[in-house]
Order: C-alpha cells, then structure tokens, then sequence
C-alpha cells in the first residue's frame, strides 16, 4: 500500500466518522455536534471520494470497501439536507394575493449580548417594520437602547439576562394572554401568549432559546431537544393557529427538530427554498440555520430572506407570511411520529425534566425553595 492510499484510507475513515455518530442516539455534545455541519461534511466527503477515484488502482479490495463506505455516508448527509435545497418540493405555498389585512412579518435577531452595534438592529428594524421583533441574548443595557422602538411598538415583554439568554419581544400587533415560562431550566425564559392579526384572528405563539449542547454550555443535547420536544407535543395546530420562532440553537435537519416538526404538525417554510444559515457570521464555510420560524398549515409564505449583518455572531432572520385557512388543504403534510420516535422523545423530556423543576410550576416559588433546601439537607444527612 502506498503512502498516498494510506492518507486516503486515513481520510476515508475520518470522513465516515461524523454520519456514525449521527446515526447514533447518544447526546454528548460533541456527538451531536457532527449534526450541524451536514452541508460542509458532504463537500468534503466528495472532495476524499474524488481523490479516490484518481488515486485507486482498484487492485485490492478495500479499495472498494472504502469508496463504498464513502458513498453511502454522502447519501445519508446529502438525504438530510436534500428538503433544503432548491430542487426539492415547497413545503408551504407561495401567497399570490393583496390583502394586508391577514400578514404577519416577524424579525428574530439573536443580538450577541457584548454586541454595542444596537443602532444596526435599529436601522433594520425601522426598514423592515415588522410586527413582531424578537430579540435574543439581550440584557438591561440593550433593553435601554431598544426603547426607542417602543413608540411604534406598544406591545412588549421584557426578560433581560445576563446569562446570554435574555429575550425581549416587541409587537405592533396586539398581544394577548403572555406567559414567561421556564419550561426545563430555571434560567432560561420562553415567551407564550397570543397575537392577533389585523384581520381579528388570534394566533398562538412561542418564543424560544434553548441551551444547546457545547463545551462551554451544556455537555448534553438533553435540555434543548426537551424543550423542543415537550412544546412540540403539547401543540394542536389543527386547533389553533400557532408560530414558533427563536434562535433554537438546533439546525433544520437535526433528529430533534424533525421530530419536533412531526410532533407539533408544523410546516418550514425554508423547505424547498434554500438553507437560510444564520450562524456564524464571520465564517463564511462554517454557517448553519439556527433561527426558525415554524407555522400552522392555515398560513402561506409572503417573504423569507436572512437579513444583514448587525454586529453579531447571528444573521437576523426575516419572515413575513399571510394567514389563509384554505392552505390548510394545499400545503404539504408533514409525517407522523413513529411509536419510538415518540417514546425517544419522552425518554428525552423525562431526563431533562428534574423533581423541583417539575414542582416549580405547580406551587409557590416560597415552597419550592423549600424543597430545595430539603433535597440539599438529606444529601447532607447521607454523607
């Protein structure tokens, strides 16, 4: 064996390593990790099986175990990104009509908390006007300097953090029935309530930012494939017209956001019409779609587009889409949810759903406290 196939072997081996672990359930986040860059492992994938083909003899038979093995990791990646590109088939239908009346725009801009640039964030929001702005990662300081915003929108929540999960929303339509939940970790909000469209009809929405799985944040996918799964299977978007947006540190293609899509029932409208990757701004090779907006079959696509640099590690993501209950019937079906699918999901929101997180929506913050100290007394009683 030469010196160049033992590279190449190398590299073949190397290459068929990330859609292993994909493959995989387990959730260490540097398991998971290999589910982002699904666009960059296939063009490398390619770039090794190209090589092979110039530099094989064909002589031996691993030769054709190893481009065997190539191939059939560039299926399986290229499968998962396939709905995302332009050749494949629109999920939602196009709006073709002139009625303002049943538009929603929504903004959703994860801002960088040490980001200073805020009067870019500004200059887009005053040129895209849209009747939702969601910001995420905003603290005190950028809640102060968005205030100016606050003249046209007179609808807003306000969760400043300093823990990079602050989340402030801003509305020119009215909100109704706005709740801050902390649906798996004690310190990070999502926003739950009510828009109503000019039109009078009320729409459900969610507003999300769940941890994701990184050296630095959390060493599991756990908490965020949770609260991503536990509000996809308490949805009924045949009942109520529903949004879900925010930066959901997760990529399209993910086992998890699938299977929150196939749970909720929810159309993307990024499906067939492109990747949309919003994150990282400053490397062009390494992005990947992190901010979402997922919608009810009762709605058509109006605009999509990632907006402009604002001086954070995100692209803005722009949607503006129409409620019409007649796409109900036109837009693509999503799937349903195989038996262990299902069970692979509550396995995940029971791992990530602890005893006093569990209580702290059923009683008083006070006794919860309590609880805690209680718990924290008997460990000491067991030493």
């Amino acid at each position: 064996m030469s010196t160049e196939e033992l590279i190449l072997l190398f590299f073949s081996i190397l290459m068929c390593i990330p859609t292993i672990a994909s493959i995989t359930k387990f959730d260490k986040w540097w398991i998971r990790g290999f589910d982002f860059p699904r666009i960059q492992i296939s063009f490398l994938i390619g770039c090794v099986l190209l090589f092979s083909f110039l530099l094989y003899n064909w002589h031996s038979l691993w030769h054709y175990f190893a481009v065997s093995a190539l191939v059939l990791s560039l299926l399986y990646q290229f499968k998962k990104i396939f709905p995302y590109t332009y050749i494949s088939r629109k999920q939602v239908l196009r709006y073709k009509g002139k009625d303002p009346q049943s538009n929603i725009s929504i903004l959703v801009s994860n801002v960088l908390t040490p980001n200073k640039r805020s009067v870019k964030l500004i200059e887009l929001v005053n040129e895209k006007k849209p009747d939702i702005l969601l910001t995420l990662e905003t603290d005190k300081r950028w809640e102060q300097e968005l205030e100016v915003l606050e003249k046209t929108y007179n609808y807003t929540v306000k969760i400043p953090l300093d823990n990079l999960y602050g989340m402030h929303l801003y509305s020119r339509l009215k909100l109704e029935d706005i709740e801050v939940k902390y649906l798996v970790q004690q310190d990070i909000p999502s926003i739950h309530g009510k828009v109503v469209l000019r039109s009078g009809k009320k729409v459900n929405i969610h507003c999300l930012h769940p941890m994701p799985p990184s050296p630095t944040e959390s060493d599991t996918s756990t908490n965020r494939d949770a609260e991503l799964l536990m509000l996809g299977r308490d949805l009924d978007p045949d009942k109520n017209s529903t949004l879900v947006f925010g930066d959901l540190n997760d990529v399209a293609w993910s086992r998890t956001t699938r299977l929150f899509q196939k749970l909720s029932g929810l159309m993307d409208p990024r499906i067939g019409r492109g990747f949309f990757n919003t994150f990282h701004v400053k490397y062009f090779l390494l992005r990947w779609p992190l901010d979402h907006v997922f919608h009810s079959k009762d709605f058509t696509l109006v605009e999509i587009a990632r907006e402009k640099n604002i001086g954070s590690d995100h692209f803005p993501m722009y949607i503006k889409l129409n409620h019409e209950p007649v796409a109900e019937k036109m837009n693509e079906d999503t799937d349903t949810p195989a038996e262990e699918e299902k069970k692979w999901a509550d396995e995940k929101i029971k791992n990530a759903d602890p005893l006093v997180e569990k209580l702290e929506f059923k009683l008083p913050q006070n006794m919860v406290k309590a609880w805690q100290f209680l718990l924290i007394f008997h460990s000491f009683l067991q030493r």
